[in-house]
Order: structure tokens, then sequence, then C-alpha cells
């Protein structure tokens, strides 16, 4: 992701503009696009500020709204499986989420395991395949 160009450009833009400038001039003046520079004139138009936006995803999960819930499903069934809680949800809520959501979730408050059915224990002699 890129970098934003700097607050002090950006008033300097606005304020050549505000001057008289057209936005293909101060574009031309300052180096950058045209569309650039009408975009902070907009901007600043609107909110009286040129500070850009954050930049990046919100944080948080959509299933944060639901915690309690997806933490007493797993209180009572120790052993449900990913995909049964994201199909509660969704037949409950109507909220459609993937296994590997429900799993970021439960994994950011430190809850994984791993299922894993009972293995028979290996032979300590060598396989050996008889010709005939």
């Amino acid at each position: 992701m890129g970098l934003s160009y700097g607050i002090d450009l950006r008033e300097r833009v606005v304020a050549a503009i505000e001057a008289g400038l057209s936005h293909r001039q101060a574009g031309e003046r300052f180096s950058v696009a045209v569309s650039t520079a009408g975009n902070w004139h907009r901007l600043s138009r609107k909110n009286g500020s040129v500070t850009p936006a954050k930049q990046g995803q919100p944080g948080g999960s959509k299933l944060d709204p639901h915690e309690a819930e997806i933490l007493a499903m797993i209180e009572d069934r120790k052993d449900i499986a990913l995909h049964e809680i994201a199909e509660r949800l969704e037949h409950k809520y109507g909220l459609r989420a993937a296994t590997s959501t429900v799993y970021q979730f439960l994994a950011k408050r430190g809850i994984t395991f791993k299922k894993r059915q009972a293995m028979p224990a290996n032979s300590k002699g060598r396989m050996c395949l008889s010709a005939g």
C-alpha cells in the first residue's frame, strides 16, 4: 500500500486553487495529477481539512457482535466443528461466515484445538514385500 502525500503539499495545492488557479494549473505547478488536485480541493470544501483518510481494512471481525453466542456454543459442546459454528450462525442470524473466519476469530482469543482420530501404533518391524 502506498503512502499518502504530505499535509503541507495538500494544503499548498488547495491554497493555490482557492487563490485562482485551475485544478490543471495547480497540478502542473506542484507535479501532481489533475484529478489529485481536484480531489484534495473537494475534500477541503467538504471536510474543511485535507487530512487523508485512514488506509487499510477496519479492525475487528464480523463475528465480534456474536462472541457470547459462539463461546456458549463451544461451552455446550467442546468438540463442535468450525463448520457447525458457521452453520448455526447462518441459521440463527443469517450471518454467512467461512470456516476460516470462525477459526481466525477463535485463534485471536486463544481458543484452538485440533481433533485427531486415534491412530494405531506404528509397527517396529520393517515392511517386507515378497515376490511370489
